[in-house]
Parts: structure tokens; sequence; C-alpha cells
């Protein structure tokens, strides 16, 4: 039986091999459906894959000309920066200086107004010397003149005569060492 089976089927054609025929027929309608995509689909997806490789190249260029762009600003954020600490210590500098000359003009006429005061306290002490020294010219002038009326025993009221008599006593006092050189202290 099993030697009927394969004389039975050596006369008919294997159904997993194809006929020549229709291995011609499959390969014509391979060519013309590979034809026909070959130049429709072929030149969109080339373009399209051409697209995408330059957005994806311009991508990479934005993003190296972004980079670029942000280290340029980096730079001169950084030159400004520098820039403002140099002015800043410029600014400190000058602000000290301008301090060291206000408290030298301070100083300056602190000492001024010191000087002005010392001189006007000179001025009205020797002012109220010379005031003190004619008071007590006038009072010892008078003393003198009473007990040199009491002693002499007449009156000495006239005044030209009284004005000698006293400058005669104080000039006597002076030379002893007397009242001008304790008044001159």
């Amino acid at each position: 039986m099993h030697i009927h089976v394969i004389a039975a089927t050596a006369g008919q054609q294997d159904p997993l091999i194809p006929s020549w025929t229709e291995l011609i027929i499959g390969l014509i309608a391979f060519l013309i459906i590979f034809g026909f995509l070959g130049r429709l689909l072929l030149p969109r997806a080339q373009k399209m894959l051409a697209d995408r490789t330059n957005q994806i190249e311009g991508g990479l260029e934005r993003a190296e000309q972004a980079q670029a762009e942000a280290q340029q600003v980096l730079e001169r954020y950084k030159q400004q920066l520098a820039d403002a600490r140099h002015e800043a210590a410029r600014l400190r500098e000058e602000a000290r200086e301008q301090g060291a000359q206000i408290i030298a003009e301070m100083r300056e006429q602190a000492e001024a107004e010191a000087r002005r005061l010392t001189e006007a306290a000179q001025q009205q002490i020797q002012a109220e010397r010379q005031q003190a020294l004619t008071a007590l010219r006038s009072e010892v002038g008078t003393l003198a003149t009473d007990l040199a009326s009491r002693v002499v025993g007449e009156s000495l009221t006239d005044e030209a005569r009284q004005s000698r008599v006293v400058d005669r006593f104080l000039d006597d006092l002076e030379q002893r060492g007397g009242i001008g050189a304790r008044t001159s202290q």
C-alpha cells in the first residue's frame, strides 16, 4: 500500500512546489509592486528621512547655538559682575577718602573753633583784668585819699591833687612789687 500511494502521487504535482506559470506571474507581480513602491513610496520615505535628519541636525545646531549664546551671556555676566565689584571697590575707597577728608575738615574746624574760643576767652580775661585793675586803682585811690586825709589832717577833695596822690602811691607800690606785680600774674 505504501508503494501504491507513492506511485499514485508521482503522477500528480506536489502542492508545496509552485508551477512555472505561477512562479513567473508571481515574479512579475512582485516586480510591478516593487517598482510601484520604489517610485512612489521610496522618495517619500527618503524625503521623510531627510526631513527628520534635517530636523535633528537643525535641533543640534540650534542647541549648539543656544549653548554658545548662553556661554556668551555667562561671559558678559561674569564681566559685568567683575566690573561691578571693581566699581564697588572704587566707590568704597572713594568714600573712605571722603570720610577721611571730612574728618580732617571737621578736626580743622574744631581746632579753629577752639582757637577762636580760646582767643575770645583770653580777650575777655584781659578785658576783665583791665576792668578789675581800673576798679582796684579807683578803690585803692579812694582808700589812699581817705587814709592820707586822715594822716595829713586836711581834705584832699581836689580831683587833680587826688589823682596825683593815687598815681604816686600806686607807682610806689609797683616799684616795690606790690599790686602791679600781683595783678600782672
